[in-house]
């Protein structure tokens, strides 16, 4: 845990200069890509007519708020370390109402379930994206922040589910999904539990991780996420993951939803 947010802290110090050339970001408003609308028409231009209507009028969508739509989007092209268009992704989550400190703190949980050099592709990016914004290392999470209290019940329930799942096959990971992941990752501050949880549950999907996704859907919507804004999720999935993955989520979160008590 340290480690990545000394990282983060150490790498938003990079030079303005580089962060110009990365971010290039004076993109115009409502821009689907850092990618101009002439250059995508250059190599397709139905691709540039979908991203001109359709990827458009998705975001539009009033099933997810901007912000939660742009947090889910960053949260896709990390976890898929999609980086071409992650600094435009960046600055519209800011744009959009989503803090330094809370990309941050998605950046950290995203290492944990999407892996360490996806993170670090992410950590690589968002640095000069910080710089050029002029985010002070102040904004961003502590270290080793006073972490929430721990829901001594409901950490029983995950204990037992990882002991039917491994057994004793790996005490590793036994070891490590308890602390760290959820005996400090879940508890820190810097975001919500049901932002936790939407970062959570976008990055299973984006990477078709279908095994854990029913758990963490129940987990998401007991932190908060309404069931229209998990459905919506998954259609946000689709354009940015493929219709592949939002496929394999889909049926998951209908089984979820459907078995929840209204």
């Amino acid at each position: 845990m340290n480690l990545l947010s000394a990282s983060l802290l150490s790498l938003s110090l990079g030079t303005a200069a580089m962060a110009q050339e990365t971010t290039s970001a004076a993109l115009p408003s409502g821009s689907v890509s850092t990618l101009s609308s002439a250059d995508i028409q250059a190599v397709s231009p139905a691709l540039a007519r979908y991203g001109k209507e359709d990827i458009r009028r998705l975001w539009d969508r009033p099933q997810l708020s901007r912000r939660d739509r742009s947090l889910v989007t960053a949260s896709i092209l990390i976890a898929r370390s999609q980086t071409t268009d992650l600094a435009h992704h960046l600055n519209v989550a800011l744009d959009s109402g989503v803090s330094p400190g809370e990309l941050s703190e998605a950046v950290t949980h995203l290492a944990f379930y999407a892996g360490w050099p996806n993170a670090m592709a992410a950590v690589a990016v968002a640095k000069d994206v910080f710089t050029a914004r002029g985010v002070d290392p102040s904004e961003l999470p502590e270290a080793s922040p006073e972490l929430r209290a721990i829901d001594e019940e409901a950490e029983r329930t995950r204990r037992a589910s990882v002991e039917r799942l491994l057994g004793t096959a790996s005490p590793g990971l036994d070891q490590f999904t308890t602390d760290p992941l959820f005996a400090d990752v879940w508890l820190r501050p810097g975001l919500t539990p049901r932002d936790r949880s939407l970062v959570t549950i976008t990055s299973l999907m984006a990477n078709g991780q279908v095994a854990q996704l029913a758990g963490h859907l129940d987990r998401a919507l007991d932190n908060g996420l309404t069931k229209e804004e998990t459905g919506e999720v998954v259609t946000q999935i689709a354009f940015y993951a493929g219709w592949p993955n939002a496929f394999s989520a889909g049926p998951v979160v209908k089984d979820v939803i459907e078995n929840r008590p209204n």
